[in-house]
């Protein structure tokens, strides 16, 4: 029997599904972060065949058979020569891990996870990212910077700028028009902050590298006391006027017949599970970031991990078309009229 893998490749974590011909997912696994760019090359290729082997182990898949085909959907693999260093090292080092490589950001395994013919996948998770796929394979893209450039309308972006808007109102460099007391009691009890001071060591820690994940996890928080607070709430509802205006920075690009057939915005990510506190501000930064064409569009919350996309391009390269049953994947979260 022949079978095939995906990997969904996470700056945080990773996981992996081995498929059957058929369809039918026979094991899965999960694994650490798979981002070269966090965590180095080397690593990154032991920890996705480490999750290879775990998975065969699983499926009762002999070892040195490798599989036909593996798709890895990886964060931060956008650039070409890391992608051919990925395919390299994998057939160098862990040759039998897979027979055909396909490799890609994890954009387009949400994508794939969706539908066949393309979309959107707008993620916000501990980082944002956003990318227009067409069905003729060409593609455009809107963030995935990191927190340093961007990130906007992800979990880590609301944390720091809940923190900033305490700290500005703090200053006087910014009075908030919101009472920052509860954000800030928040804050201090997260950070275990006695002084505003003790903030600086997570922001800039020397002896070890940011933690970006545990930043972000802040907004977990901020989640709890949104309903109640007119902070949060406005924080929220630039987050979510940030992540649409990233759809309406791709849409320009998009395949008449995207449009036309109802664009499929594939959500990935924690924070759409606070999509009530996010949605007045998303369907005015698509309104006015974006003034073209009128269109339906319908978000679509993944319910299953990207790796099931992973594996179909991963069969794919092997030239073979895996069988997917995309409406089993997804849960609409959000249909609407752009005009």
């Amino acid at each position: 029997m022949d079978y095939y893998g995906g990997v969904e490749g996470g700056a945080s974590s990773s996981n992996i599904v081995i498929v059957t011909a058929n369809g039918e997912i026979v094991s899965r696994a999960d694994g650490l972060g798979t981002n070269h760019w966090l965590d180095g090359m080397d690593v990154c290729l032991q920890r996705i065949n480490d999750m290879v082997v775990e998975a065969k182990k699983k499926a009762n898949i002999p070892l040195d058979i490798p599989l036909k085909g593996l798709g890895l959907s990886l964060s931060g693999a956008e650039k070409k020569e890391a992608q051919v260093a990925f395919v390299t090292g994998m057939k160098e080092k862990y040759s039998s891990a897979s027979e055909v490589y396909h490799i890609c950001t994890d954009t387009y395994g949400s994508i794939a996870t969706v539908s066949e013919t393309g979309g959107v996948v707008l993620i916000s998770g501990t980082g944002s990212n956003c990318r227009l796929v067409n069905p003729d394979g060409s593609s455009h893209g809107c963030g995935g910077w990191g927190h340093m450039l961007g990130d906007e309308g992800s979990a880590y972006w609301i944390a720091q700028k809940a923190i900033k808007i305490v700290y500005d109102h703090m200053d006087g460099l910014q009075p908030s028009p919101h009472d920052v007391t509860v954000v800030q009691d928040k804050m201090n009890s997260y950070f275990k902050l006695s002084e505003p001071f003790d903030i600086l060591p997570y922001l800039y820690p020397k002896d070890e590298k940011f933690d970006k994940k545990f930043m972000a996890g802040f907004t977990k928080y901020l989640v709890e006391t949104a309903k109640d607070d007119p902070l949060c709430q406005k924080v929220f509802h630039l987050a979510g006027y940030d992540l649409g205006r990233h759809i309406a920075a791709v849409v320009s690009k998009a395949d008449k017949t995207l449009l036309s057939g109802g664009l499929k915005i594939a959500c990935v990510g924690s924070v759409w599970k606070s999509w009530d506190l996010l949605q007045v501000g998303f369907v005015e930064g698509l309104k006015y970031g974006y003034r073209g064409c009128s269109f339906d569009y319908s978000l679509l919350l993944v319910k299953v991990s990207s790796a099931i996309g992973a594996a179909y391009l991963g069969a794919k390269a092997a030239g073979y078309k895996l069988p997917i049953n995309y409406a089993d994947n997804v849960h609409q979260l959000y249909h609407a009229h752009h005009m």
